[in-house]
């Protein structure tokens, strides 16, 4: 099996480090708002026979006056994949199952409808090859024009010092992603998606993992200052209405066709941090 290399302990501190600047700020937001709110944080261990070195991660969970669900995980893991699921992962077969992955995962669910939803991934695994991947997209159940053009701005910005195209692919790319085909909808107003860049040797792990801490300080630089724009708005019973339904579909997504989901599920994750996405209401109507 794979062990920890140097690259995953730099990605990984990363993400811890990551993590809690966001968590920091998320809680001045709470404070802002007269709420004492902050994260519980919940460590977890994976489990996997014959493994005596699986991992794990930490669960971060806040519950506000502003955010009403917001949770932001990191987790290291390594272990080996099922033969059947190891086929569809980029570097492993059946023959080469063994893997190692470390990631944060962050998605808001506000209590104000006019504040955006907002999800925030980024990640690196190694098979035998060894890849970054993620992205970020906000998720409005009432669009705003200028918080749609501030966050994509926030995310051009980040890609265009590594890659003159790399806006507009992976802008293309979290179009194509985020999106409900039985609904025949997007679901928001999008962002960018990447994966599988590869790092064949230590220039390109550097390379990409520049690219990677780019879109993570693109979050963190745009996000705030929308959620601090809307969030002393007023709203409507219809409002709040439009907001539970959108959040219905973001559920349908993650549940029938987000990738992360699936990853998690099928390497023995934590429930719990897998299916932090969920809304803690929705409506269907």
């Amino acid at each position: 099996m794979n062990e920890w290399t140097k690259e995953t302990s730099e990605a990984r501190n990363w993400f811890e480090t990551l993590r809690d600047r966001i968590c920091a700020e998320f809680e001045a937001i709470e404070r802002e708002a007269g709420s004492d709110a902050s994260f519980e944080y919940t460590p977890w261990s994976r489990e996997e026979e014959g493994n005596d070195n699986p991992g794990g991660g930490t669960r971060g969970l806040m519950k506000g006056k502003v955010f009403e669900k917001v949770g932001v995980n990191v987790s290291t893991v390594h272990g080996r994949f099922a033969p059947q699921f190891a086929a569809s992962i980029n570097g492993a077969s059946e023959e080469h199952p063994e893997f190692t992955a470390t990631g944060i995962s962050l998605v808001a669910h506000m209590a104000n409808p006019h504040v955006p939803a907002v999800h925030m991934n980024t990640r690196f695994l190694t098979t035998q090859k060894s890849w970054f991947g993620g992205g970020a997209d906000l998720n409005p159940p009432i669009p705003y024009d200028e918080d749609t053009a501030e966050f994509h701005a926030a995310m051009k910005a980040a890609c265009d010092p590594h890659g003159a195209d790399y806006y507009e692919r992976y802008k293309e790319w979290a179009d194509d992603y985020f999106f409900i085909p039985h609904r025949s909808v997007h679901r928001g107003v999008g962002g960018i998606f990447y994966d599988h860049l590869e790092c064949g040797d230590r220039a390109g792990f550097d390379a990409n993992f520049a690219f990677t801490r780019a879109v993570g300080e693109a979050f963190l630089s745009s996000f705030p200052r929308i959620v601090r724009r809307r969030m002393n708005s007023e709203w409507s019973a219809e409002d709040r209405q439009r907001m539970l339904e959108w959040r219905g579909r973001y559920a349908e997504f993650n549940l029938v066709y987000d990738r992360g989901t699936l990853f998690g599920l099928k390497t023995g994750g934590n429930i719990d941090a897998i299916l932090m996405s969920l809304p803690p209401e929705a409506a269907w109507s």
